[in-house]
């Protein structure tokens, strides 16, 4: 190859090379061109969808474009997820997730993939379980109810709204930790189980802490331990049940992700959006009021979490033979 014909090829790749930057920091400015569809997979007035209106009101003042919330529940959120998957990959339609994500497929096993079919594009915050317990249990810790349980196999009973729900599958990992032996009772939701629960009808429940907490506080239930490695700013004197279960650690996060082949100039630039949005004062506040620390960070760093949620709870389902229902 001689000098001119080299010169050419390289102003021919300098050229390509700049047209695909040009490419990607336009394509950033330019979007959102329209309103963006935010599918939620569960019913209005969860905690996803309580987390997905916050943020799509700040990423519609973020990008002064339209963040529209579009609960699609049904299917311990497969329905969202399978409308999310099917969605064109351009960015206009979004999904907020708890992380049932990674349970509900671990459960199901659905026809279509979301695992590998959804990606993820920014973690939002996340909180922890309480293992809480009715008054009326005459247990005071952790290491107690493991020996209660111990003493009466089959005796004890816990609240799980769905099979395959994350509430389920953080109380059957504990069981299979501890080789204890509870059984499951299954409601809807954990709101429409929290009058059999407060009355004593049902003992115990590994759940989120935004329902559960007015009840703890009030004395209603006691709380034995939190599912995060630390314990939680919000219940300053309950131990982590990584106390008396050494390795055991489950976060129920929330976050933002898309349908795949989402461009990734645009996955960046709502990772980006997201970041800032939930460290602002007023965000941050909104979060900590559902018993939520914002996270944030690349969506490298969020897939992995997912993945490694997965991995967790396919291992559970197995071992602790969890048939859907």
């Amino acid at each position: 190859m001689n000098a001119r014909v080299r010169r050419n090829a390289l102003s021919t790749t300098l050229a390509a090379v700049a047209a695909s930057l040009l490419s990607v920091s336009a394509w950033g400015q330019e979007y959102p061109a329209k309103v963006v569809r935010v599918i939620v997979p569960f019913a209005p007035g969860g905690g996803s969808d309580i987390t997905a209106r916050q943020i799509s009101q700040k990423l519609t003042e973020h990008f002064k474009r339209q963040f529209v919330v579009d609960n699609r529940g049904g299917a311990s959120g497969l329905i969202g997820m399978e409308l999310t998957v099917k969605a064109p990959p351009d960015g206009y339609t979004i999904m907020v997730m708890s992380g049932s994500f990674s349970a509900t497929p671990a459960t199901h096993k659905p026809a279509f993939d979301p695992i590998n079919n959804i990606v993820p594009v920014a973690e939002m915050g996340y909180t922890p379980f309480v293992l809480s317990v009715h008054p009326t249990l005459p247990v005071k810790t952790t290491k107690e109810l493991i020996a209660l349980a111990r003493a009466r196999p089959g005796q004890l009973n816990y609240v799980t709204p769905g099979v395959g729900s994350l509430t389920h599958l953080a109380t059957e990992l504990l069981i299979n930790m501890t080789k204890i032996n509870m059984v499951g009772i299954a409601y809807k939701s954990t709101g429409a189980a929290l009058p059999d629960l407060l009355s004593g009808q049902i003992q115990l429940i590994v759940g989120s802490i935004l329902p559960t907490l007015p009840h703890i506080q009030s004395g209603k239930l006691r709380a034995l331990a939190v599912t995060t490695a630390k314990r939680w700013y919000s219940l300053p004197s309950v131990p982590t049940l990584a106390d008396a279960v050494p390795g055991y650690e489950v976060e129920l996060w929330f976050g933002v992700m898309a349908p795949r082949g989402t461009p990734p100039a645009i996955i960046d630039t709502l990772n980006a959006a997201v970041n800032r949005i939930i460290h602002e004062p007023e965000m941050k506040s909104n979060l900590e009021s559902q018993g939520m620390v914002p996270s944030g960070g690349t969506p490298q760093r969020f897939g992995e979490r997912i993945r490694k949620d997965y991995d967790r709870w396919v291992k559970v389902v197995r071992e602790q033979n969890i048939k859907p229902e």
